[in-house]
């Protein structure tokens, strides 16, 4: 097993390889591939999130990568309530949506 101190030279070497500015950009690098690969963080970010009222409804299904219908049944089964009613943001998250999904933006 790695120790911390070894991968924080990991990191600090990172921006002499070239191959990114900064650790920084390595690390967001790092966690975005995890987040595409690992369906389950997102969705346990995502709900998380919106249970502490970080984020919206619609914000969550964006950051889960699931559909409204889904994400409902993960809040239900995770126990969050969802907030009745909507925000005026996710309204327009809702129609921009539809809108790509139409393929006019």
């Amino acid at each position: 097993m790695m120790s911390g101190t070894l991968i924080d030279k990991e990191i600090s070497v990172i921006p002499s390889t070239g191959l990114y500015k900064s650790g920084d950009d390595f690390i967001r690098d790092a966690i975005n591939t995890l987040l595409a690969a690992r369906k389950d963080v997102r969705v346990a970010i995502a709900s998380e999130l919106y249970k502490q009222g970080e984020i919206s409804f619609g914000k969550a299904v964006e950051i889960a990568q699931v559909d409204m219908e889904e994400m409902k049944e993960i809040l239900h089964k995770k126990g969050i309530v969802r907030e009745s009613g909507m925000e005026l943001k996710e309204i327009e998250f809702i129609a921009e949506e539809a809108v790509k999904f139409a393929g006019r933006k």
